[in-house]
């Protein structure tokens, strides 16, 4: 077994794709790219910019868009210069900084004591299987016992899903609850269609994080794991926008006034 003098070039293994998929693929991936930065920088220049909807609420709204664009920028351009290009290299560093903000954007309570385990390894190998850096990814670059990565990386993720699983089963209780209590059908009307559509996002970002840790046991599917991964990223964060900037009144009321401040001669 070799020390951490191991080459800090680090291969990224990516997806295999036919010569004919290569630029569709490439140029889908930069408009989904380009729609989720032009959605979330406005929702967050039209909370910056309008004194009325500097509130906590509001405030959240703009985590939320910072989290998706940190997670997505440091995944999405990286993975567009790897398909259009036959070298897929990168330095460990910047595999530990990838790594990093990529568990930052699913959740950051864990991040630092489970990169701490991983980068305590010693290195042997200088290719990942995979289309991105995760930290999965990175222990597997060592030859030592990662017992206690995947038990920790196991515990957590069972830890996190109930919880996570659990707090929406609670919220939506007791929204059912309220509208029960209240008889109104305006307010029911309401509270189901806005569920509904955070529970369909929702869903969506569970089982894709929840393929991409549990796939990671299983490589011999590392194609259904990258995809998984990818759509936890993108599909979220082109949503987001969407369902908090239509259904919440005061954003879609301001963004309805600047739309038809564009469109209206002065």
């Amino acid at each position: 077994m070799e020390s951490n003098k191991t080459s800090d070039i680090i291969e990224i293994q990516g997806f295999d794709i036919s010569p004919g998929f290569i630029y569709p693929l490439f140029f889908l991936l930069l408009f989904v790219y380009l729609t989720l930065l032009f959605s979330n920088i406005g929702v967050l220049v039209l909370i910056i910019t309008e004194k009325s909807l500097q509130q906590p609420m509001y405030i959240l709204f703009c985590n939320l868009s910072v989290n998706d664009l940190i997670g997505n920028t440091v995944l999405l351009p990286q993975l567009m210069a790897h398909i259009i290009s036959t070298e897929r290299f990168i330095t460990y560093n910047q595999c530990v900084v990838q790594a990093f903000y990529s568990h930052t954007f699913g959740s950051a309570s864990h991040m630092i004591l489970m990169i701490g385990l991983t980068v305590r390894l010693s290195r042997c190998r200088s290719f990942i299987q995979n289309a991105y850096c995760d930290n999965a990814s990175l222990f597997k670059l060592s030859c030592e016992d990662v017992s206690i990565n995947n038990i920790y990386g196991l515990f957590f993720t069972v830890l996190l899903f109930s919880c996570s699983m659990g707090g929406i089963a609670v919220t939506y209780f007791r929204i059912a609850v309220i509208c029960w209590v209240k008889k109104n059908k305006e307010m029911r009307s309401r509270a189901l269609q806005t569920c509904a559509s955070h529970l369909v996002l929702y869903l969506i970002m569970l089982w894709s994080g929840f393929l991409t840790i549990i796939l990671h046991r299983f490589p011999n599917y590392p194609d259904l794991r990258k995809i998984a991964y990818i759509l936890f990223h993108v599909v979220p964060a082109n949503l987001n926008p969407i369902i908090y900037g239509m259904q919440t009144r005061s954003l879609r009321e301001k963004i309805i006034q600047i739309m038809q401040r564009q469109v209206t001669p002065t």
